[in-house]
Parts: structure tokens; C-alpha cells; sequence
């Protein structure tokens, strides 16, 4: 089902989204009590689900090419809150585990979320929650990962 009316044309939804996104990271970000950034409480949270992924995996999950995952593995490394282990099927691949530390942040980075959800919702119904989540999540079928694409030219 395609919305064809004109009012639809001149929400500006590119910018709208775009500039949300913007503003909730930077916000999240310079919360005082955030232990870890919201990239980092993203892979605690894939890391919370199952411990010691592949880092290409946890890539994957989090939308981040080879180089955006290594950079954030590095830091939350250097943080701390993950260890990388060699597989041991595969010397060449490289497994993700919580720390003590990054259990304890991904308590609190939960605890957090459970918050900016709560604010993201008010003032909204489930249903219309419902249709914003289904809208959101359909971006991600219609404008797929480079990779993701097929090329008709091959």
C-alpha cells in the first residue's frame, strides 16, 4: 500500500529523521550518568543476548562495516567492558565477551534505555507506536546494506 497524498510530500521526512537521530545520539551521549556510549551500549546489549559473537557478527547486527566494528570493539576494549578471544574453530576469527565491567554497564545502559523509551513513547498510543516501529523497520527493507544489493549487471 503506497501513500499517494500530496500532505505525505512535504513532511520532510528525510530531514526529520535525520535530524532526530542526531539529537537523541548527542543527547544519550552527554547524559551524565551513561557509562558507555550509545554505539558501546548497543554491542553490550547483542553481547547481553549472546555472549562471545564473531565480531563480524555483532557488526552486522549493529549496521557497522569492518572498520566501524574494530573501532568500536578497540575502544570498548580499551574500556574495558568486552575481551576479544580467538575462535577456536577458526585462528583467523576473532569472539566478543562482556568483561565484569561491561556487565555491569550493560545493567545500567538497560536501565537507561528502559528511560528514552519511556520519554520516545509519551504522549503516543501502542498503536501508534506499533506503526512508527513498523515504519522504521521497513526502512530497512527498502534501502538494504550495500552488500546486501544485488547487481543486475553481473
Amino acid at each position: 500500500m503506497r501513500n499517494k497524498s500530496v500532505d505525505a510530500r512535504h513532511h520532510r521526512l528525510i530531514y526529520l529523521l535525520s535530524v532526530a537521530q542526531r539529537r537523541l545520539q548527542r543527547w544519550m551521549a552527554a547524559r551524565p550518568e551513561n557509562a558507555v556510549t550509545p554505539a558501546q551500549a548497543g554491542l553490550l546489549f547483542i553481547l547481553g543476548r549472546q555472549d562471545g559473537v564473531l565480531i563480524g557478527e555483532a557488526g552486522a547486527a549493529l549496521d557497522l562495516g569492518p572498520a566501524g566494528i574494530s573501532g568500536l570493539v578497540d575502544r570498548s576494549e580499551a574500556a574495558k567492558l568486552i575481551e576479544r578471544r580467538a575462535d577456536r574453530e577458526d585462528g583467523r576469527a576473532w569472539r566478543i565477551f562482556l568483561t565484569p565491567k561491561g556487565r555491569t554497564a550493560l545493567a545500567q545502559a538497560k536501565a537507561g534505555a528502559a528511560g528514552v523509551n519511556a520519554a520516545l513513547t509519551d504522549g503516543f498510543t501502542a498503536a501508534e507506536i506499533d506503526i512508527v516501529a513498523r515504519w522504521l523497520t521497513s526502512i530497512q527493507d527498502k534501502f538494504p546494506r550495500a552488500s546486501e544489493t544485488r547487481h543486475t549487471d553481473e
